[in-house]
């Protein structure tokens, strides 16, 4: 796996964190890691980005984005408002492409969405992983609502042949509640693809140095960690039983 896509089910689901995580555990097996936010928006001139987020949090790697636009829009809307040239999928490939070739790993962030638009003619994130015959990785909130945006984001992903390299759960509450824990043994089925991790809530504001300690335990092994999902999912499964009392 050279570059891995990363999308979510929706806006503020944990992104950027995860991405982190994935690309901390990357970089301590000695892996050269590059990290590629596309369309960066609602960020100003001079301020730090996703890209930059992420390599705060796991450690040395490569950021790089394509373009930037002030107003926290849909890439192709905040484009069109600024003036500024979108981002095309085909501009995405080829940047990863580019990268992969002097790095081990290329984690692709996208904005939103796995369908928000990049460009006018509809171009989106899906249609760059499909040019780069890259995995996606979804990432979900833990609440209601999850499973419905999971499967359609599942769906859409078998209709472009394009594999879903598994679900990670961006902001796992310290006391979940029923809905959240009910979710866990759920969240497979509507992918059709594996749990591959649970991120605590507030993981992004933890110092880096404990950040990467504990990533390992966040992730399951397919991603380089040593989370395992039956146990979480089982003791999460046990504590949403209902009562016979």
């Amino acid at each position: 796996m050279t570059v891995l896509v990363v999308t979510g089910t929706g806006t503020e689901v944990g992104k950027t964190v995860a991405t982190a995580a994935v690309a901390a555990l990357a970089l301590q097996t000695g892996r050269s890691v590059a990290v590629l936010k596309p369309a960066q928006t609602g960020v100003g001139a001079g301020e730090a980005g996703d890209a930059a987020a992420v390599a705060q949090l796991a450690g040395p790697l490569t950021a790089a984005e394509l373009a930037r636009f002030p107003e926290p829009l849909a890439p192709a809307t905040a484009a069109r408002r600024a003036g500024l040239p979108p981002v095309r999928p085909r501009d995405v490939a080829e940047a990863a492409e580019k990268l992969a070739a002097g790095h081990d790993l290329v984690l692709v962030e996208g904005a939103g969405g796995l369908l928000v638009r990049f460009d006018d003619q509809g171009g989106t994130l899906a249609d760059a992983a499909h040019l780069l015959g890259a995995s996606v990785l979804v990432v979900a909130p833990a609440g209601l609502g999850t499973l419905n945006a999971t499967a359609l984001t599942a769906e859409a992903l078998r209709a472009r042949h394009l594999e879903c390299a598994g679900v990670v759960v961006g902001s796992w509450p310290a006391v979940p509640p029923l809905a959240a824990r009910c979710n866990l043994s759920d969240l497979p089925e509507s992918a059709g693809a594996p749990l591959v991790g649970v991120i605590p809530q507030g993981a992004g504001t933890l110092d880096p140095a404990d950040f990467r300690r504990e990533a390992n335990s966040w992730l399951a092994p397919k991603l380089g960690g040593t989370w395992d999902a039956e146990g979480f999912v089982a003791r999460a499964t046990q504590a949403a039983a209902p009562s016979t009392s």
